[in-house]
């Protein structure tokens, strides 16, 4: 009995270190060390029929306000250098994601920085395709959501604009042990996600 206590333990284990290990490489996939004084961060939603954010949604707007650089943003004009952008359509005719998350980060959060809405997307290669025109002037751009889905933005954001992809730099939006009982289903659920991506994508050259 106790050996069979102890192998589960063990297999326990290796399945969260596995899929917290899947989730710090991919937050650090196909993400450089940009340096500027003007800073994009992209967060992108996650489907939310209801009228207010849902706990997805919620997650990714403070992961989002989080990343924002203190040091670039006291260094624009007003203290206002990084614009967050929050991008995502209506989801089953009820309001558009990105709409939701910018209530969310201003009125429960307290955010009063630069905020840019793309509120047309249905998927995350809309998602990307509509938020080039607001990031086309950034040195630096931070995209924002679960690791393994901000990587296939990025992934997205490399086959549509190169150059834009060289700006992208890491988000905030992995912490060892931050949905800890959760990364095992993150992880499966991001092997699946990015099962289309290039090699080069998911695991490109040093």
């Amino acid at each position: 009995m106790r050996s069979t206590v102890r192998w589960a333990a063990l297999t326990g284990a290796a399945v969260l270190v596995s899929a917290e290990w899947l989730n710090w490489r991919w937050s650090r996939t196909l993400v450089g060390n940009r340096a500027g004084d003007r800073e994009a961060v992209v967060v992108l939603g996650y489907r939310n029929p209801q009228p207010a954010a849902n706990r997805v949604n919620r997650w990714r707007v403070r992961a989002g306000l989080r990343s924002v650089d203190v040091d670039v943003d006291a260094a624009g004009a007003g203290g206002r250098a990084t614009r967050v952008i929050f991008s995502g359509g209506p989801t089953s005719g009820g309001p558009a994601e990105a709409r939701l998350m910018a209530d969310y980060a201003r009125s429960e959060l307290g955010f009063d920085g630069r905020v840019q809405i793309e509120d047309r997307s249905a998927s995350t290669w809309e998602n990307v395709t509509h938020v080039i025109p607001l990031i086309e002037d950034a040195d630096r751009i931070k995209i924002v959501s679960q690791p393994a889905h901000a990587l296939k933005a990025r992934a997205y954001l490399r086959r549509q604009r190169p150059d834009l992809a060289e700006r992208l730099v890491r988000a905030d939006d992995y912490r060892p042990g931050e949905w800890l009982l959760l990364k095992p289903l993150l992880a499966v659920y991001g092997l699946w996600a990015l099962r289309r991506l290039r090699a080069d994508e998911r695991n490109p050259p040093r």
